[in-house]
C-alpha cells in the first residue's frame, strides 16, 4: 500500500460470518506529494496483501465513509485546502462506482450520521474566497436512502449551535452532536440532539471537557468522545448516554 499522510484516508471494515473473509477497505487519502488520491484498496487476509479496486471518481482525503449492506458510501472530503461535495458509492459485489447527487452545501469538517433510511449531513465550515472567510454553519441536509435524493429542509430544523469538527452519532432514535469548534473560533462543550419524530432539537448536558477534533464511536446507546484538541492536545475519554425516555 502506498505510503499516505496519517489521518488522510478512511478505513472501512466488512465483517463476515467466516473470519477469514473479513475485509478492510481503504478509500482515498493524501500522498507525500500532498495531492488527494482516488485509490480504493482492500486487504486480503488469506493472501496477506492489499488489492487495488476501481478508483474513486473524485480524488480526495479526509472524507467520511461507511458500509451499508454491500455498498461503501463515501462523502465529502477535501482537495488541498478546499472542501468537495462529491457523494459516491462503491458496490462491493459489482466492484463499480455510482455517483449520487452532490451534498447540497459544500463544506469541510462536517459530520454525517445515518438513522433509519436517512443520512444526515450536519454543520461544518464553509470556506470563502481564497480560504480567507471561513463561516461556521448550523446546516442540516438530509438524504433519503430509499428515494435517492436530498430533502429540502427548513431552517428551523438546523442545529441550534454553529459548529465544525465535532462528534456525532445516532442514539435512541436521535441524532446527537457534541463539542467541536464554533465562531471566533471557540472550542465548544455544548451538546444537542435532533428528534426526527418531533422535528426539533433538544439541549443535552454539556461535555465535561470542551474540545474539537475528537475520535468517536457509538457503543450501547453511548457516544464516546476520545482525545481531541482544547487549548492543546487532550487525553480525555468521555461518554454521553441517551435513554429512550
Amino acid at each position: 500500500m502506498e505510503k499516505l499522510v496519517s489521518g488522510s484516508l478512511r478505513l472501512i471494515l466488512k465483517v463476515a460470518a467466516d473470519p477469514r473473509d473479513y475485509r478492510v477497505y481503504a478509500a482515498g487519502g493524501m500522498g507525500l506529494d500532498l495531492r488527494p488520491h482516488n485509490h480504493l484498496q482492500h486487504y486480503d487476509m488469506l493472501k496477506d496483501m492489499w488489492v487495488s479496486l476501481a478508483p474513486m471518481p473524485t480524488p480526495r482525503y479526509a472524507a467520511t465513509s461507511f458500509l451499508r449492506g454491500s455498498k461503501i458510501y463515501v462523502l465529502g472530503g477535501r482537495q488541498s485546502k478546499y472542501a468537495v461535495n462529491a457523494f459516491e458509492v462503491f458496490d462491493i459485489e459489482t466492484r463499480s462506482w455510482t455517483k449520487f447527487p452532490n451534498i447540497p452545501c459544500k463544506r469541510a469538517f462536517s459530520s454525517f450520521v445515518t438513522l433509519d433510511n436517512h443520512l444526515y449531513s450536519l454543520g461544518g465550515l464553509r470556506q470563502g474566497r481564497l480560504y480567507r472567510q471561513p463561516k461556521f454553519l448550523r446546516t442540516m441536509d438530509v438524504f433519503d436512502m430509499e428515494q435517492g435524493g436530498w430533502l429540502k429542509m427548513e431552517r428551523s430544523f438546523f442545529l441550534k449551535k454553529r459548529r465544525a469538527d465535532f462528534v456525532a452519532g445516532s442514539l435512541s432514535g436521535r441524532i446527537v452532536v457534541a463539542g467541536g469548534l464554533g465562531n471566533q473560533p471557540t472550542v465548544l462543550e455544548t451538546a444537542e440532539a435532533f428528534h426526527p419524530g418531533k422535528n426539533r432539537w433538544e439541549v443535552l448536558p454539556a461535555m465535561p471537557t470542551p474540545r474539537c477534533a475528537c475520535s468517536s464511536i457509538v457503543i450501547k446507546n453511548c457516544l464516546l468522545a476520545v482525545g481531541g484538541v482544547t487549548q492543546g492536545l487532550s487525553d480525555a475519554v468521555e461518554a454521553l448516554c441517551v435513554s429512550d425516555s
